[in-house]
């Protein structure tokens, strides 16, 4: 396994920061192993809902976790607020740096993440080719 190290800052996107790195790296199979930092803003869809979550507050960024690929992301992200309230969901665009993110990424040897329509979720789903 390859490991990457990322830091960003002040008014970058993390979705945006991410698929950059996939694609300057040409990165197959990755996933995040760690991240902490802050954000004041943020964009989540949360479980089982039609509407998104947007709010313009600064949280914490406790935890942020998923698999990329050159086919997207899947990335979801814990994050708690000014009173220690906890929320999370699916990480969209528009979820932007308050003071930094430092980000671990792990890419996958010798393996292929491709995300592929689901016709029984109705999602691109994750397929894993190469030797895992």
């Amino acid at each position: 396994m390859k490991i990457h190290v990322l830091r960003l800052h002040p008014g970058e996107d993390i979705l945006d920061s991410l698929r950059t790195l996939v694609n300057d790296k040409a990165m197959l199979a990755g996933m995040i192993i760690t991240c902490v930092g802050s954000l004041k803003k943020i964009h989540l869809r949360l479980a089982d809902e039609e509407y998104t979550l947007e709010d313009e507050r600064k949280y914490e960024i406790l935890s942020l976790n998923g698999t990329l690929s050159k086919d997207g992301p899947h990335l979801h992200i814990s994050l708690s607020d000014s009173k220690g309230r906890v929320i999370g969901g699916h990480l969209l665009e528009n979820n932007i740096i308050y003071t930094t993110a430092e980000i671990i990424i792990g890419e996958i040897d010798d393996t292929i993440f491709k995300r592929i329509l689901d016709p029984k979720t109705g999602f691109k789903e994750l397929n894993i080719l190469g030797n895992y």
